[in-house]
């Protein structure tokens, strides 16, 4: 794959536009690269070309669910604790049953789009794309949301479910236009996205990479190159924060749920990454590859998280049992990058899905 080269340039804040052949990033961060290459025409997602033979293996079709465009909802941690890591028991609870039946639908939808990747199930492919259309016909999450966390749950949800309809776009089961429905839907979200991100520009933590894989798979979804530049600009603000440690500092400052948050900080910013190679982007190589960094250190940090002990001062959360949560981001990562330790976790993982990330990752 030949690699476009990159030229720096200063840009003001702003939304992404295009010029000519070239990409122009105007985002958050005071300096982005400009590829002199476009990316493909039109744009691609990681599952794209990849065939799956449909095949007649039965699904228990769940029944169709309906969901309002207005999401109420708000966090869970505690309120006075401002590294953001103590759990509110009871604002937990609240949280869940305001949010569960939103998300709820979301993984079955995954979930459909994984069975057909898995098994060429046409009954599973179809009830996915029955599901995504009536959400997209009723608004669903398109509406007014009541908190921040209401946005992060509805960027998840979306980002999600717009990686489940490109898992499944290339069935031919949806009409053309069904397909722009959808694309629509998507991108009226996809806005109300940018708009929060445009309007708490302080915000360049892992919400924000979220947000990156949200209108990435949204922008390939509608072959937007505006929604996809916005994407890539996410990648670039994570990355160019990456320290010469392989730290992030902005989850740094999570106290005991660093190392937690560095990993689920890294997830997303591998999946833009796998955004950018369907698209002959080399995003692994921005910032001189500051990205395998976070990569080492994260993963180092579950083997031994001393390093993120010492430098939080407190004891880190580390999960019995490495599994999707923690490593859901590294099967394509390590194709392109063997790494020993790695690939045990990922062969000892008892799963390797991510709901966030839509799912299983490319294979």
């Amino acid at each position: 794959m030949t690699k476009p080269k990159q030229s720096w340039r200063g840009v003001v804040s702003g939304y992404p536009k295009w010029s000519g052949g070239s990409l122009v990033l105007i985002f958050l961060a005071a300096v982005v690269p400009t590829y002199s290459a476009t990316p493909t025409k039109p744009l691609r997602s990681p599952w794209d070309g990849k065939s799956v033979t449909m095949t007649g293996a039965t699904y228990s079709c769940p029944a169709i669910v309906h969901i309002a465009p207005d999401l109420v909802t708000d966090g869970f941690y505690r309120l006075d604790d401002p590294t953001h890591s103590i759990i509110d028991p009871v604002r937990q609870e609240a949280y869940r049953k305001s949010s569960d039946g939103v998300k709820s639908v979301g993984l079955e939808i995954v979930k459909a789009a994984d069975t057909y990747r898995s098994t060429g199930s046409k009954q599973a492919a179809q009830w996915a794309m029955n599901q995504i259309l009536t959400l997209a016909q009723e608004h669903a999450l398109a509406g007014k949301m009541s908190s921040s966390q209401a946005y992060y749950v509805q960027g998840w949800v979306a980002g999600a479910v717009a990686i489940a309809y490109l898992k499944v776009r290339e069935t031919g089961l949806a009409t053309p236009q069904q397909s722009e429905l959808i694309a629509a839907w998507l991108q009226s979200i996809g806005k109300q996205t940018v708009a929060y991100y445009e309007e708490h520009k302080k915000a360049r933590n892992n919400h924000l990479y979220w947000a990156g894989v949200e209108l990435a798979a949204i922008g390939v979804a509608a072959d937007d190159p505006k929604d996809f530049a916005w994407a890539i600009g996410t990648y670039n603000t994570g990355v160019d924060q990456i320290q010469p440690d392989g730290t992030l500092p902005l989850e740094m400052a999570r106290g005991s749920r660093a190392l937690h948050y560095h990993l689920y900080a890294l997830a997303p910013l591998v999946l833009l990454a796998e955004f950018g190679e369907a698209n002959h982007m080399d995003l692994y190589a921005r910032a001189n590859g500051a990205i395998h960094r976070l990569v080492n250190t994260s993963v180092a940090g579950l083997q031994d998280p001393t390093p993120f002990a010492k430098a939080t001062n407190v004891q880190q959360e580390v999960p019995k049992t490495t599994s999707g949560d923690q490593i859901g981001w590294a099967p394509p990562y390590v194709k392109r990058f063997p790494n020993p330790t790695l690939e045990q976790k990922i062969q000892a993982a008892p799963s390797l899905s991510v709901f966030y990330l839509g799912g299983l990752p490319p294979n």
